[in-house]
């Protein structure tokens, strides 16, 4: 018993230690494609949090069109708003990364109402500059880079077709299961019904034999 108890606490104090611990950081693949008139997330993360260490940062997305060599930049962020460069994108772009530290893990955005213009290669940059013990300085920079794609509708994944065939599959395999459990019930009832009225039959008719058998006597004594 007392062991249980110990076990108990130990696994409360876990629980207590990862509620209250930073979530843990991982660095996600971004969506590459965009339905036209809709929005799209392009995912920028670089997970290099120094805890112990004050750190401030600032992310740059620059953007090149189908069949063109040129780099645009788009966007700038910095601790606590960003910057719309290109007119094309403005009132477009919503910034979904960090937003309650200067010090950057994410710098990803979502761009909204995509047009076919909008397919290309799309370039993250996020700076950082971590400052340590004595005024030293490290200055680090991450770049993503992400193919997008715009289509005219939405093309559905393997698996989310996979996954519709076998529910399917699976209503009518229970359906069919649940048919036969019905008629199976209802035949096993009706083969009770019938054996209780053939036992009824043959109650009736033995009271009857045993009521004539009585009378009968009766009549001899007499």
């Amino acid at each position: 018993m007392d062991l249980f108890v110990g076990l108990c606490l130990k696994a409360l104090l876990c629980l207590l230690w990862v509620g209250c611990s930073d979530p843990g950081c991982v660095e996600v693949e971004s969506y590459t494609e965009a339905v036209k008139d809709h929005h799209l997330r392009l995912r920028c993360i670089s997970c290099k949090r120094r805890g112990e260490t004050t750190a401030s940062g600032n992310a740059e997305w620059y953007f090149r069109p189908k069949k063109n060599e040129t780099f645009y930049r788009i966007y700038h962020y910095e601790y606590p708003r960003g910057t719309v460069i290109q007119r094309t994108f403005r009132d477009r772009i919503q910034w979904h990364g960090t937003q309650d530290s200067p010090d950057l893990q994410e710098a990803s955005i979502v761009l909204t109402n995509i047009s076919f213009q909008d397919a290309g290669t799309y370039l993250c940059f996020i700076n950082r500059t971590f400052a340590f013990a004595f005024g030293n300085q490290f200055f680090t920079r991450v770049n993503k880079t992400i193919e997008m794609t715009v289509v005219p509708i939405a093309n559905r994944e393997v698996a989310s077709i996979v996954s519709e065939i076998l529910m399917y599959l699976l209503n009518v395999v229970l359906t069919v299961w649940l048919v036969i459990e019905m008629l199976y019930c209802y035949k096993k009832i009706a083969a009770a019904g019938e054996e209780a009225q053939q036992e009824n039959a043959s109650d009736y008719l033995a009271i009857t034999s045993e009521s004539k058998e009585n009378c009968m006597g009766v009549q001899v004594q007499e």
